[in-house]
């Protein structure tokens, strides 16, 4: 049975993940970002832990951390939430982009390193939900694309940096995937939502699963997933 910290497991591909490990008998340390939020996660997913932590607010991770207790081992930390704001470089502020790169970039930066010891103690696996935008940059995604080729760079690093510890890490690329989130980017599109259109969120965490089970002395480094016929 393998422990499994995940942020995002409210909604979307975060929730279907956070189901599936569930199910197949794995334990589960659900970040939330406050204590409301937390219950709410701990009746969804019954069986579950929950740890309190924002996103928003990265410096304040180790010390909301410090109050409460974590797994002695991680077998997996899955970085699945995401912050999306669309905008023009003209338009947007240093505001939108310091809460865009905390929330996409820095908490997951600092989350990985709070819980290195306890990867290393169990030869765990890193998970980076990244995007298409990690890859390519379109007009109006500015700071999110940013965010997410930073992401990459974290991974990349992380990679080589623990290779020694035998700590696997994985960046998925999934396309426009049908979520609430996709969902936000229409209306801020001012387009009409169609998620018949777009990649299945269940295609999305299997990919996930597919990375974390592959067997020892193999890794994924990076996927990218595309709508299919």
């Amino acid at each position: 049975m393998a422990t499994h910290v995940i942020t995002g497991a409210g909604s979307g591909i975060g929730a279907q993940v956070a189901r599936r490990l569930l199910d197949r008998g794995d334990t589960l340390y659900l970040l939330a970002r406050n204590a409301g939020r937390a219950k709410e996660l701990a009746e969804q997913f019954e069986g579950a832990h929950t740890l309190v932590g924002d996103l928003g607010e990265p410096e304040r991770l180790s010390w909301a951390f410090g109050h409460q207790t974590l797994p002695d081992s991680v077998d997996s930390l899955l970085h699945i939430a995401g912050f999306v704001e669309l905008g023009t470089v003209g338009e947007t502020t240093p505001k939108l982009w310091n809460a865009t790169l905390a929330a996409n970039l820095v908490a997951p930066a600092e989350l990985t390193r709070l819980f290195l010891p306890q990867l290393r103690q169990a030869a765990g696996h890193v998970v980076f939900l990244n995007s298409g935008a990690g890859l390519r940059a379109n007009p109006e995604w500015g700071a999110y694309a940013a965010s997410k080729h930073g992401l990459k760079a974290l991974a990349d690093a992380l990679r080589a940096e623990e290779a020694g510890n035998r700590v696997r890490v994985t960046s998925v690329y999934p396309g426009r995937t049908a979520t609430p989130m996709q969902e936000k980017v229409h209306r801020q599109e001012g387009k009409e939502y169609d998620e018949g259109r777009f990649i299945p969120v269940d295609a999305v965490a299997t990919t996930v699963l597919t990375a974390l089970d592959l067997p020892r002395g193999a890794e994924v480094t990076d996927l990218s997933v595309r709508p299919g016929g």
